[in-house]
């Protein structure tokens, strides 16, 4: 019997405490989120919102944030499809260097990529392409202003959701006679689809949302290079909240709409399919 009682196991303690506080700090910052959307609603009302898509300019500024951040969204996955497949497929040398150039525009301050691009466009090669195309303070500028930003985590988007599909497909549709290219059109881009519908989704939220290189490298003059984001910025500046909020709430629900689509049809739906 003594012996029994030296060799019981220890009394473990009970796993509410460790519960608890997880879903405080979940709680609390869920709540901070959840507070700050009711706020916006219940300050702005549908007169506020009516008289806002009235306003000529506010609503040039969604027709041309539909415009640039869907062909943001084409040109980002133009760049991120490729380089996601080689930096999930292939090894060579200077790639850890070249993951972290990737890395930059996520990284970097917003305010100091519109510089950098503003900077580039003063040099010479910069000041010859704007011989052909105008990209400084103009439309063509907001569009490379959001690309610069947004192809980075279609990159990343991208990268993951070739990393989620096994290259033994592949493998073997080399081994049967087929070239590099062809696995890759035939193959890893096909079972890649849900990767890229998410890398486009990113893209173009996260285009829609871009402010600060746009208003250093393009501006935000009315009419010619205003887009929702620099709206809620000059509706601020004279004074107009109601005006700043009922755009600052189409954004939220843009937003809410696309991390929705993404959540459903992108890389978890992806992932779980693979599993």
């Amino acid at each position: 019997m003594r012996e029994s009682a030296t060799n019981k196991a220890p009394e473990t303690l009970p796993d509410w405490p460790f519960y608890t506080v997880l879903g405080v700090v979940g709680a609390t910052y869920v709540s901070l989120i959840v507070a700050m959307l009711v706020a916006d609603l219940f300050f702005t009302t549908p007169g506020h919102f009516v008289s806002a898509l009235r306003s000529p300019e506010i609503r040039y500024s969604i027709q041309l944030s539909l415009f640039s951040c869907t062909v943001t969204t084409f040109f980002s996955l133009l760049v991120a499809v490729p380089m996601g497949y080689l930096m999930s497929r292939f090894s060579f040398r200077g790639k850890y260097l070249l993951d972290a150039l990737l890395d930059v525009p996520i990284v970097l301050p917003p305010l100091v990529m519109g510089l950098s691009l503003l900077i580039l466009f003063q040099t010479a090669p910069g000041k010859w392409v704007e011989n052909y195309i105008p990209f400084t303070y103009a439309v063509p500028g907001v569009i490379l202003a959001q690309f610069s930003v947004a192809s980075a985590f279609a990159v990343r988007t991208m990268i993951v959701a070739f990393d989620q599909i096994t290259p033994r497909t592949e493998q073997v549709a080399l081994t049967l006679g087929c070239n590099r290219m062809g696995a890759f059109f035939r193959i890893a881009l096909p079972e890649a689809r849900r990767g890229i519908f998410a890398a486009a989704t990113i893209a173009w939220a996260r285009s829609l949302g871009e402010f600060g290189p746009i208003l250093i490298f393009a501006g935000a003059t009315r009419n010619r290079t205003e887009v929702l984001s620099s709206t809620i910025f000059l509706e601020l500046s004279i004074g107009n909240i109601e005006a700043a909020v009922a755009v600052s709430i189409l954004m939220i629900v843009a937003a809410l709409v696309v991390l929705g689509v993404t959540r459903k049809f992108g890389l978890r739906s992806f992932s779980e399919k693979r599993v």
